[in-house]
């Protein structure tokens, strides 16, 4: 295994990265973040250099055993071989705490698997990002443009389904228990395409502080946890956001940037729904993130149809397979601090 931290090596990974897109999406997002100033304290580790043939990208320094917001890596291979041992190199990844590995895109089977080490588990075991239902959205329905006019290159199923499988692998060959999530990813294939968001007179652009940071806690499904809330609050401060307010300062609704360049917690207060916040919203995140050079994607909940039609209607692509949120030590997730009984913190 071996940490880049050399410009030079970054940026030669990133030129690698955007050559193997869409497939490797989340970890382009975090190198591309990585290189224009590494708001989010991320670092990537590969198993050989230059020719390498697994890329894992992760938060920087140590975080509490139980905090897999902070433990949210993302992960692209190509070799599975090489992605094996990469996450079984030493130093590379702390089995006896709580953290995620996000990649995909796998074959869609169109169900949900959950406890594929050692144990069943329940529950979203605190994801995250994630979606469930109409006006909550993971995810800006996502953009990448490769050569302006040049046709994005969809994956091939399965292509990436080591992701799963290596990871149920490892998980019960050490004794740990994981919990698998599934999400679909959209992207889509000319942002500059995308109509004029609308707004009503009353509804304005406005700006999330640290005070909104309850707020938001308490209207993530993934939320409600001492974790959570710094994850929410560190969102706020290091990476683009969009919300918009009455003329009194209501909050009516937003959408955050997570570390991988994907938006998550999308959200519109229950009382504005059926305004077409949402879509205004999607439309100027997808713009924010346009505009600024980076891939605009997000992966939205199976079972969220309102949101998948949105995203299609604004012509968004969804990619063939899913895209794996894979939880190990689910138990000890659910364990952070302040989490109220019976969630899935």
């Amino acid at each position: 295994m071996r940490i880049l931290t050399c410009p030079a090596h970054l940026q030669r990974l990133e030129a690698a990265l955007r050559s193997s897109l869409p497939d490797a999406l989340p970890v382009y997002g975090a190198v591309l973040n990585i290189n224009r100033g590494n708001p989010g304290d991320f670092e990537v580790a590969v198993d050989a250099w230059p020719n390498f043939g697994a890329v894992l990208a992760r938060r920087r320094g140590e975080a509490p055993l139980n905090d897999s917001y902070r433990n949210l890596c993302s992960a692209f291979y190509r070799d599975v071989g090489a992605y094996r041992a990469l996450l079984e190199s030493p130093g590379c990844l702390r089995w006896d705490s709580a953290f995620h590995i996000l990649g995909g895109y796998g074959e869609n089977r169109g169900d949900k698997r959950e406890g594929r080490g050692r144990g069943d588990g329940s529950g979203g075991g605190g994801c995250a990002s994630g979606t469930g239902g109409a006006g909550r959205v993971q995810g800006t329905g996502a953009v990448w443009e490769r050569g302006g006019a040049e046709p994005l290159l969809l994956p091939s199923p399965g292509l990436q389904d080591g992701v799963l499988t290596v990871s149920q692998d490892i998980a019960l060959a050490k004794g740990v228990e994981l919990e698998v999530t599934e999400y679909y990813t959209y992207l889509h294939p000319d942002p500059s395409t995308l109509p004029e968001p609308q707004l009503d007179p009353d509804v304005q652009l406005g700006t999330l502080s640290p005070a909104h940071v309850e707020l938001l806690n308490s209207t993530w499904p993934y939320g409600g946890n001492v974790w959570s809330r710094r994850y929410l609050g560190e969102l706020l401060r290091r990476f683009p956001h969009l919300c918009l307010q009455d003329p009194a300062g209501n909050l009516l609704g937003w959408m955050l940037t997570n570390g991988f360049a994907a938006g998550t917690h999308g959200y519109i207060v229950p009382t504005q729904r059926r305004r077409g916040l949402m879509r205004a919203l999607t439309i100027m995140a997808a713009r924010q993130a346009h505009g600024r050079g980076f891939p605009v994607y997000g992966h939205t909940a199976t079972d969220n149809r309102a949101m998948q039609r949105l995203l299609e209607e604004l012509g968004h692509r969804r990619l063939p397979g899913l895209c794996y949120f894979v939880l190990y030590n689910p138990a000890l997730a659910r364990a952070a601090p302040g989490a109220p009984p019976g969630s899935n913190a």
